[in-house]
């Protein structure tokens, strides 16, 4: 991330504090996020032939007082001073700052197939329960595993694929041998 993605994220955390508005913020921020990142919104926001009034005007109507003013204030602060690239990576800077206020860390989980609502249950809850923080998962498949996910988290990698058990049976079975 760039320094004026984070000097932006930075400022708007300490407005949200300020304010007692963290919570509304946050959530707010992560919907606005995901509704940036469509590709045609995206596409209109970075078009450089589209003045920035039109922007501007277009953010106004499609948001229409259902953010924050701290974020539409800023929305209106990139888009008039020409750097709205720094938008999103913003605002994931801002849902990083207040994710760490709140103590809430990302496990990302990669997997062999989809995991049911049950079993991302019990993965955040055993995750939270060993962090001694509040876990929410981001489950990406990969079709190439037999089974068995890759966590990391927090700075943690966890290691659960079936490729990885086989792979420490063989030690432990050469260990065996050779004793």
């Amino acid at each position: 991330m760039d320094r004026l993605s984070s000097h932006y994220a930075n400022a708007l955390y300490e407005l949200a504090v300020e304010r007692g508005a963290v919570d509304e913020v946050f959530s707010q921020a992560s919907l606005l996020r995901d509704a940036l990142q469509e590709s045609d919104v995206r596409r209109v926001l970075l078009h450089p032939h589209i003045s920035r009034a039109e922007k501007s005007e277009l953010l106004a109507n499609s948001l229409k007082e259902r953010i924050h003013d701290i974020l539409s204030g800023f929305l209106r602060l990139a888009i008039d001073k020409n750097r709205e690239a720094h938008i999103i990576p913003a605002l994931s800077a801002l849902i990083s700052l207040i994710e760490k206020h709140k103590g809430i860390v990302t496990a990302k989980v990669i997997s062999a197939s989809t995991l049911d609502s049950a079993q991302s249950a019990a993965l955040e809850e055993m995750l939270s329960g060993k962090l001694s923080k509040q876990v929410k998962l981001s489950v990406k498949i990969d079709s190439s595993m037999v089974a068995g996910p890759y966590i990391f988290v927090d700075g943690y990698y966890i290691d659960w694929t079936v490729k990885k058990r086989l792979r420490d049976m063989t030690v432990r079975m050469k260990e065996g041998c050779t004793a």
